[in-house]
């Protein structure tokens, strides 16, 4: 029998830099957490992405992203960043992502990335090694976020 796909997720501490004068975190640095999420889940499994970039000769661009914002979180938060694979195709990865403190859910996602060609620039098919990496947390008959 196959291990369970799980999410990957990351702790993260709100800094006063990520947040406006009431002390709120700027609704667009949700994107910054979800991509250091995604990052960290490729180093987790053995590859960071300057290997990536030198050895596969690929880097992800992002081309898609659908949020809902449910709650805010506030200075000091320590929140959850998490992703599960719900698309691995050719050069396309789909993530769902969320952000949580404890079990309130303050934010989800969807995030497209493509695989492209560092020195082309074209969508390159994202290469075996990596697809093994998305498929430990992919899941299957998940909603979409609307």
């Amino acid at each position: 029998m196959p291990a369970p796909r799980k999410p990957f997720s990351i702790t993260i501490q709100v800094n006063y830099e990520d947040t406006d004068a009431a002390g709120v975190v700027y609704y667009g640095n949700y994107l910054g957490y979800l991509e250091r999420a995604r990052n960290a889940c490729l180093r987790f499994h053995g590859f960071p992405l300057t290997q990536i970039m030198k050895q596969d000769k690929i880097l992800f661009a992002v081309t898609e992203v659908r949020l809902r914002y449910h709650l805010p979180a506030r200075l000091d938060d320590e929140i959850e960043v998490n992703l599960k694979v719900q698309q691995i195709k050719g050069a396309r990865v789909r993530f769902l992502q969320q952000v949580l403190r404890g079990s309130e859910r303050l934010v989800e996602g969807e995030v497209d990335l493509a695989s492209v060609d560092c020195r082309t620039g074209r969508p390159s098919r994202i290469p075996g090694h990596l697809i093994t990496v998305f498929k430990n947390h992919l899941v299957e008959h998940v909603s979409p976020v609307h």
